[in-house]
C-alpha cells in the first residue's frame, strides 16, 4: 500500500506535466484564512436573549443533541472543529455572543464584554471578525431597525452599530489581525410597499451616522451586506444589492456578497470580477448554500463553490478577498457541519490553485477554445485529493473520513452529557 507522501509525489509529477507546482499551491492554501462563523454551534441563539428566539428572517431547523448553551461550551466545540481543519483561521462573532456576567443590552456593549473571547482567540492562534446583531431583539420594531420611521428605534440601533465598531477595533488591536465588521440589516416588508425610497434614505443616514467616527483600518474594516428577501420581508428588503453596491462604492466600504442572498438562479461567482474593478476595498464573501431560497445549508463541493474559488484564483484576487462562512443546520452534528463546510471551501480553493491558469488564459486569448475545454474537463480527473490528503497530513489533522471518528467520540463523551 502506498503512503500519503508517495501518492502526493505521484500527483505532483502529474500536475507538473501541466506546469503546475503543487508545492506552490499548498503554500498559497496554507496562507488563506477562512473566517468560520460562531452561529452554527448554537443555531443562531447567542447569549443575550434568554428565550433564544430568532427574528429578522432567520430560522435554524432541527434539534440534534448537544447544542452549545454557554460560551464555554461553544468555545470547546469550536476548538474541536478547528483541530480537524488544516491551517490557522479566524472566528466570526455576532454581538449576541458576548460573554459577561453583567446584564447588558446591545446598545451598551463594550470591549470588556468580549475579553474572554479575545483571550481564547490568542490562546488558539485565531483571528476575530465581528457582526453587529440587528435581529432577535425587542427593539426590532415592525420588522425594521436602522430604517424604522421612529427616530428612537433608529437611535438605539445606531448606538449598537457604533459600539460594535469599537469592539471590532479592540479585536484588531489585541489580536494583531484586522477585524472585518459586517453590517447586515434585515429590514423590509412582507408585502409590496408604496414608498421604497424613504426607508432606504433612513438606512443610508443611519449608516452614515454609525460610520462618522474614524477608526484605523489596520484594526477594523467596515463591510456592508445585501439581501434579496427574508422571512417576513419577502416583497421588499431595504438593504438590497443595488443599495449596498452604491453605498459601499461611494462611502469606501467593503461590499460583502453572500451566496444565498440573491435570486435562486443568480450566483456571486460571476460578480467578483466586476466588483474587483470598482471597489478599492477587500472583496468580502459569505460562502453559503441556498436550497430554493436563502436557507443557509452547509457548504458542499457544488459547482458554485468551485466557481467562486476559480474566480478568486484565476483573477489573482486571493490577496484582496476575505472568505467567511455563513450556514446553520441543527439537523446534524453541528461540529461536523463546521468541518465539512470549511474543509470543502479549502478543497475548492486547492482545486483552483492546481489549475494551469496562465496556460488556460493563453489558450483563451488565442481563441483556442478546443484546448481550453479539453484541459478544463481533463483536470476534473486529476488527483487533487492526493494533494489535499498530503496537506491535511502536513498540518496534523485527520485525512479523509478519519475526522468523523473524532467528532463521534466527542459527541459521545461531551455532547451527550448536555441537557
Amino acid at each position: 500500500m502506498t503512503t500519503i507522501a508517495e501518492r502526493y509525489a505521484l500527483a505532483k509529477a502529474k500536475y507538473a506535466e501541466l506546469g503546475v507546482d503543487t508545492d506552490d499551491a499548498l503554500k498559497a492554501l496554507q496562507d488563506i484564512k477562512i473566517s468560520m462563523h460562531c452561529w452554527q454551534g448554537d443555531d443562531v441563539k447567542g447569549f443575550l436573549n434568554p428565550t433564544g428566539e430568532t427574528t429578522g428572517g432567520i430560522m435554524s431547523t432541527g434539534n440534534y443533541p448537544g447544542v452549545a448553551h454557554t460560551p464555554d461550551q461553544l468555545r470547546a466545540d469550536l476548538e474541536k472543529a478547528y483541530s480537524l481543519i488544516p491551517g490557522k483561521h479566524k472566528l466570526n462573532l455576532h454581538a449576541i455572543y458576548l460573554d459577561t456576567d453583567e446584564s447588558v443590552d446591545l446598545d451598551q456593549i463594550e470591549p470588556k464584554h468580549f475579553e474572554k473571547w479575545v483571550a481564547w482567540a490568542k490562546e488558539q492562534g485565531l483571528g476575530l471578525d465581528f457582526n453587529p446583531t440587528f435581529f432577535s431583539h425587542p427593539m426590532m420594531k415592525d420588522g425594521m431597525t436602522l430604517s424604522h420611521p421612529d427616530k428612537a428605534v433608529r437611535d438605539y440601533w445606531i448606538e449598537h452599530g457604533k459600539r460594535s465598531r469599537k469592539v471590532a477595533e479592540y479585536f484588531g488591536k489585541e489580536i494583531g489581525q484586522t477585524c472585518y465588521t459586517n453590517f447586515w440589516v434585515p429590514d423590509g416588508f412582507k408585502d409590496n410597499p408604496v414608498d421604497r425610497l424613504s426607508p432606504r434614505k433612513r438606512l443610508m443616514e443611519s449608516l452614515d451616522e454609525i460610520f462618522s467616527v474614524e477608526i484605523d483600518e489596520a484594526y477594523n474594516v467596515d463591510t456592508v451586506e445585501s439581501k434579496l428577501f427574508g422571512l417576513g420581508a419577502e416583497a421588499y428588503t431595504v438593504g438590497s444589492h443595488e443599495f449596498y453596491m452604491g453605498y459601499g462604492l461611494t462611502r469606501n466600504k467593503a461590499i460583502l456578497l453572500d451566496a444565498g442572498h440573491f435570486h435562486p438562479t443568480e450566483v456571486i461567482s460571476n460578480k467578483l470580477s466586476s466588483l474587483s474593478l470598482f471597489s478599492e476595498k477587500a472583496l468580502m464573501l459569505h460562502v453559503s448554500r441556498p436550497v430554493r431560497w436563502d436557507s443557509d445549508h452547509v457548504v458542499i463541493m457544488d459547482d458554485e463553490l468551485q466557481d467562486i474559488a476559480k474566480e478568486i484564483v484565476r483573477n489573482n484576487l486571493l490577496d484582496k478577498t476575505v472568505i467567511g462562512l455563513d450556514f446553520f443546520d441543527g439537523t446534524i452534528n453541528r461540529i461536523a457541519a463546521w468541518v465539512i463546510g470549511t474543509r470543502n471551501t479549502q478543497k475548492a480553493l486547492l482545486k483552483a490553485l492546481l489549475e494551469p491558469t496562465a496556460q488556460l488564459k493563453e489558450m483563451e486569448n488565442d481563441f483556442d477554445f478546443t484546448s481550453r475545454l479539453a484541459y478544463t474537463e481533463e483536470l476534473k480527473d486529476f488527483p487533487y485529493s492526493d494533494v489535499w490528503n498530503y496537506f491535511c497530513e502536513q498540518n496534523g489533522v485527520p485525512v479523509g473520513l478519519d475526522w468523523l471518528k473524532d467528532v463521534r467520540a466527542y459527541e459521545e463523551k461531551v455532547l451527550a452529557e448536555r441537557a
